[in-house]
C-alpha cells in the first residue's frame, strides 16, 4: 500500500510523528480550555453564591423592614379607622341635630300656616281685623315708651276719643294715632281675576281711605289740643306696601290733609323718634338742673373766698401781734441782762417795805 501511494518509510514516519504532534496540541489545547471553562465556572459558581447571599441578606432585611411597615401600617389603618369613626359619629350628631333644627322648622312653618290661616280669618271679619290692628299699634307703643307717655282711648275736648294719644316732651298737644283701617277694598283687590274686578276694587280703595282720612282729619286734628298731623296705622306691611305701590295718589291727598299712613316699621320708628325727643328732654332738664346747682357752688365758693380773706387778715393781725409780743419779750430780756451785769457788791441791799415798817 506504502508503495502504491508512494510514499516511503520516512515520509510515512515523520507524518505520523507530526500527526501525533498536532493531535497533542490540540488536546492540550483542549485541556487547557477545559481548565479555563472549570476556572470560569467555579468563579461563576462563587459569583452566584455570593449573590445569593446577598441576596439572602437582603430578603431578610426586607422581610424586617416589611414586617416593621407592616406593623406601622396596620397601626396607622387602626388610628384612621378610628378618627373616621369619631368623624362619622360627629357627623352623624351633626346630622341629628340639622334634622332636629329642619323638624323644628317644619313645626314652625305648620305653626306659621295655622296662624296665617287665622289672620285671614281674622282679616275677613271687621270686628275681629279692627281689634287686632288696635292690639298690634298697642302692643308697639308700650314697648316702646313709658308709661305716662300715652294714653290709649283718651277723650278729647270735643268728646272725640282716638285709639291713641301719645304725648310729646315739651308740648302739651297730643300726637293722634288711629288703628281703624278699610281693608275690605285692598282684600278685594287682591283677590280679584279680571282687569275690571280690579278697577272697581281700586275704586272702592280711594273710596274707603279717603272717607277715612277725612275722618280721622275732622275728628282728631284739633288746633291746639292735638299735633297738626295724626298717624293712620295699617296693622300689615303688605298691605301699606300695595298702598304705596298702587295708590300713591291716597297717599298724597293723606298728607295733604295731615294724615301720615304708617305700617308697624313705620310706628316703630316714629316711636323712637319720641323716644329721643323724650331723652333729650329729659338731658336738658337735667342740664338745667346741673346749672342750678353749679350756680349755687359758684355762691358757696364765693362765700368760702370772702371766709378765706377774712381768716387770712386775722391770721395777718394775729402774725402783727405775735412779732409785737416777741418784740416786747426781747427788749424785756435786754433789760434784764443789763440789770444782771450790774455789781451790787458794795452797797446794801434796799430794805423792803416792811422793814421799814418795822
Amino acid at each position: 500500500m506504502n508503495v502504491a501511494l508512494g510514499l516511503s518509510p520516512e515520509t510515512l514516519a515523520f507524518a505520523a510523528g507530526a500527526l501525533a504532534l498536532v493531535l497533542a496540541i490540540a488536546l492540550l489545547a483542549s485541556l487547557a480550555r477545559a481548565r479555563r471553562e472549570r476556572g470560569e465556572t467555579a468563579r461563576r459558581m462563587a459569583e452566584i453564591a455570593r449573590l445569593q447571599a446577598e441576596m439572602t441578606g437582603r430578603m431578610a432585611t426586607f422581610a424586617e423592614v416589611f414586617g416593621a411597615r407592616q406593623g406601622d401600617f396596620a397601626r396607622m389603618l387602626a388610628e384612621r379607622i378610628e378618627r373616621g369613626s369619631a368623624a362619622q359619629g360627629e357627623h352623624l350628631t351633626r346630622l341629628s341635630s340639622r334634622l332636629a333644627v329642619i323638624d323644628a322648622a317644619q313645626r314652625n312653618l305648620e305653626t306659621l300656616a295655622g296662624q296665617v290661616a287665622d289672620l285671614k280669618e281674622i282679616l275677613s271679619d271687621k270686628q275681629a281685623r279692627g281689634a287686632w290692628g288696635q292690639g298690634r299699634m298697642e302692643a308697639i307703643v308700650r314697648d316702646g315708651l313709658p308709661a305716662g307717655a300715652y294714653a290709649f282711648q283718651a277723650t278729647l275736648a270735643s268728646g272725640a276719643r282716638p285709639d291713641c294719644l301719645i304725648r310729646l316732651p315739651g308740648d302739651p298737644r297730643g300726637l293722634v294715632i288711629d288703628a281703624k283701617f278699610p281693608l275690605e277694598g285692598f282684600l278685594a283687590h287682591r283677590e280679584a281675576r279680571d282687569a275690571q274686578a280690579k278697577a272697581r276694587a281700586a275704586t272702592r280703595v280711594r273710596a274707603d281711605v279717603g272717607r277715612h282720612v277725612g275722618a280721622i282729619a275732622e275728628r282728631y286734628l284739633v288746633p291746639g289740643e292735638t299735633q297738626d298731623v295724626a298717624l293712620m296705622f295699617v296693622p300689615a306691611e303688605s298691605v301699606h306696601a300695595d298702598l304705596q305701590e298702587h295708590f300713591p295718589d291716597v297717599v298724597q291727598r293723606a298728607h295733604r290733609a295731615g294724615v301720615v299712613i304708617v305700617s308697624p316699621a313705620l310706628l316703630s320708628l316714629a316711636i323712637q323718634v319720641v323716644q329721643a325727643l323724650a331723652r333729650d328732654a329729659r338731658v336738658r332738664e337735667e342740664a338745667r338742673v346741673i346749672q342750678t346747682e353749679v350756680a349755687r357752688l359758684l355762691d358757696d365758693l364765693s362765700r368760702l373766698e370772702d371766709r378765706v380773706g377774712r381768716l387770712d387778715r386775722h391770721f395777718r393781725q394775729a402774725e402783727g401781734d405775735v412779732a409785737a409780743i416777741r418784740a416786747a419779750t426781747e427788749t424785756i430780756a435786754r433789760r434784764g441782762r443789763r440789770i444782771e451785769s450790774l455789781d451790787f457788791a458794795d452797797e446794801p441791799p434796799p430794805r423792803r417795805a416792811a422793814d421799814d415798817a418795822a
